[in-house]
């Protein structure tokens, strides 16, 4: 909501949430569209389908693409499943500079999703009694400001009143710099506990990255592994999704497309395919395909994984001023119209995860640039198409005046202004 530079300043503070708008010349949002029906293996809480209503179909068809263009999108892997069938298709381009095709089998960056495993990961520690969610960090964490009187749920629930390291001007001279550097946690806090509070704690919301690299040392230091091992050995192995991964370089599995950005210390296009994910760690340096995503929606939204009342105390969320009244954020987790998941966004790539427990409907959509049109993301307004569609008393929307869950910043209703989202 997971997880943005607009004169130099702005366009990095949107890395880190967004930029400028620059529109793209997008090669092809392709008539030729492909199914894969490899990728539908049914997770827990979805229901088993047949393909899609061919009419239904060709409407979602005709609506990707005329989105697609509009907002110069060079590829996408859509994917739908529920009981009115099933849709698995890609889009556009992989490589503009060779018009390789986009392929629903790709690994992808998605950036914010991340934080749908961290909390997780703190929420099953808080059903083995490791921790609480009304505990304050500094339990657990040293030197953080004001940790005394900031909860984990504070944090998870962006709430904390830290500020975020993504809009540091210090940081952002640094990724710029080289954005295949790798960085580490504590860099991270560093820069974030230079500046100022941006409000006291639970007195407020701003997404906020640092809050959940806090949440991701908790972790470590209460399982007694690393975030990456943790992840996968709790989440990822016993839901068998064998293709998602936690990088700890900027190692990028085959077959993937090539991302797209603005996000840049001159504000031109640039490919961050190979830029290091670290600056995200927590909050958003996840990679996953299409079918992982598919497993994980039902799961986040429906709870899989945790104790009931767990769960519930998830899915508690909160509304941010400026946002839609059916908007609103829960323990790693947003609610936009009925549609429980999370959004990712980061130098080059998009994803929304998102689950409709009325419909038992799983939407996954993945694309290759964070380039905003209007000053909305793309894969929200993709979000919005296929909502209109497929579910029309529960459409996936924000203003386009207004930032998404993803960011916080009035700068980011131009571009975002964070490398993740």
């Amino acid at each position: 909501m997971t997880a943005q530079v607009v004169t130099r300043t702005h366009r990095r503070r949107g890395l880190l949430a967004a930029a400028a708008v620059t529109l793209l010349i997008a090669a092809g949002c392709s008539d030729e569209s492909t199914s894969d029906q490899s990728a539908t293996t049914t997770p827990a809480g979805a229901e088993p389908s047949a393909e899609m209503d061919s009419g239904v179909a060709q409407r979602l068809d005709d609506a990707i693409d005329a989105t697609m263009k509009k907002t110069s999108v060079p590829g996408a892997i859509v994917g739908i499943w529920g009981p009115d069938g099933t849709y698995v298709k890609a889009f556009g381009v992989a490589d503009k500079s060779t018009d390789a095709p986009m392929k629903t089998d790709f690994h992808t960056r998605i950036g914010s999703l991340t934080k749908t495993f961290t909390a997780t990961a703190i929420l099953q520690l808080v059903d083995e009694g490791k921790v609480g969610l009304d505990d304050p960090i500094s339990k657990y964490i040293d030197g953080v400001p004001a940790g005394d009187q900031i909860t984990i749920r504070e944090l998870a629930r962006m709430q904390s009143g830290l500020a975020n390291y993504s809009e540091s001007p210090e940081f952002q001279q640094a990724f710029f710099a080289d954005p295949k550097a790798p960085f580490t946690p504590q860099q991270l806090l560093d820069y974030a506990f230079a500046q100022p509070a941006t409000f006291p704690p639970g007195q407020g919301f701003q997404y906020c990255n640092t809050n959940y690299v806090l949440l991701g040392l908790v972790v470590e230091k209460e399982s007694g592994l690393s975030l990456p091992d943790y992840i996968s050995e709790r989440i990822l192995q016993p839901l068998h999704m064998e293709k998602t991964i936690f990088p700890t370089t900027n190692a990028f599995p085959e077959p993937h497309a090539q991302g797209y950005t603005v996000q840049t210390a001159d504000g031109k296009e640039s490919t961050a395919t190979d830029w290091d994910p670290s600056w995200g760690w927590a909050a958003g340096a996840m990679i996953s395909t299409l079918e992982d995503m598919h497993i994980w929606g039902p799961v986040l939204a429906t709870g899989t994984l945790l104790k009931p009342e767990t769960q519930a105390q998830r899915l508690e969320t909160v509304n941010a001023p400026g946002y839609p009244a059916d908007v609103g954020y829960g323990l790693g987790v947003f609610d936009i119209a009925g549609w429980i998941g999370h959004n990712g966004s980061l130098p080059g790539y998009q994803t929304v995860t998102v689950y409709l427990p009325e419909q038992k409907t799983t939407l996954v959509i993945m694309i290759n640039t964070d380039i905003a049109y209007e000053g909305s993301e793309p894969s929200t307004q993709l979000a919005a198409a296929i909502t209109e569609i497929i579910s029309p008393e529960h459409v996936y929307r924000l203003s386009a005046a207004e930032p998404s869950p993803e960011t916080t910043t009035p700068e980011a209703t131009t571009q975002s202004t964070e490398p993740t989202r």
